[in-house]
């Protein structure tokens, strides 16, 4: 495994990538704060050869996707071939259709992915699950995401853990980033903020209340290679200037 490296998850800055001039002044705007990677994200109507050409001006590594479930099931070949195109060999999904969290969708889930994943191997790729907060609800007293990491197996299915998520769902970011070792070559880093008003809100990595003296050694721990930044929501903050505060609080403490 390489060096770990931090990256930037397109998504924080969608509102500017749905033309490929937005793409290429944002690959630009990425790589000058010094993100060496990305994950591509939230972009319009355009085309991977296109992509492909703008990341290699940036100088910006494809470290993942976040790509729709059912291009996976109804457009793979597709979807592989863009990844070869840009040199992408975790290929991740940012979520499920709502039918699949209960016990019978779980197991859909398992049915459709094992064909999916085994393809993807077979490209050089692994495949990745991005979770947010209601995979830990509990189904028959055991959390949804347990029951996906423990019924499908690491050559299956990887973890893409978001840090942010796993604490608004109520659980201990370390502990799972720590109960996955071994399983996580992505790992979503962002922070949670609370109001006077007691809204939760998405913040800069460093200016929120996750424990990350807890976070990083565990993820260093558990092998991630790559720490992808995401911002859901500024709040009015210019989201390049949101990636920008969290680089430089990741390169503080020894991450880049």
């Amino acid at each position: 495994m390489g060096k770990p490296v931090v990256g930037a998850q397109l998504y924080t800055v969608r509102e500017y990538t749905k033309t490929l001039d937005g793409i290429k002044s944002s690959l630009d705007r990425v790589a000058e704060i010094g993100y060496q990677a990305v994950q591509l994200s939230g972009f319009g109507p355009v085309d991977a050869a296109d992509v492909a050409r703008a990341l290699e001006s940036a100088g910006l590594i494809v470290a993942s996707t976040h790509t729709g479930w059912d291009r996976f099931l109804n457009d793979l070949d597709a979807v592989i071939d863009e990844h070869k195109l840009w040199g992408c060999e975790h290929p991740a999904i940012g979520g499920l259709p709502q039918t699949y969290y209960s016990l019978a969708g779980l197991e859909q889930f398992k049915q459709e992915l094992i064909p999916v994943a085994e393809r993807l191997a077979e490209a050089g790729m692994t495949f990745s699950y991005h979770n947010h907060n209601h995979e830990f609800a509990r189904y028959d007293g055991k959390l949804w995401i347990e029951r996906l990491y423990d019924d499908i197996g690491p050559e299956y299915l990887k973890a893409e853990l978001d840090v942010y998520w796993v604490q608004a769902g109520g659980g201990d970011p370390a502990y799972y980033v720590a109960k996955y070792a071994g399983r996580q070559p992505l790992l979503h880093l962002k922070d949670m903020a609370i109001t006077p008003e007691r809204e939760l809100r998405f913040a800069e990595v460093g200016e929120g209340n996750l424990n990350w003296g807890a976070i990083l050694p565990a993820a260093k721990r558990a092998g991630v290679r790559w720490y992808l930044v995401e911002q859901d929501q500024c709040y009015g903050r210019d989201p390049f200037d949101s990636l920008a505060i969290s680089y430089r609080n990741l390169k503080s403490w020894g991450l880049e």
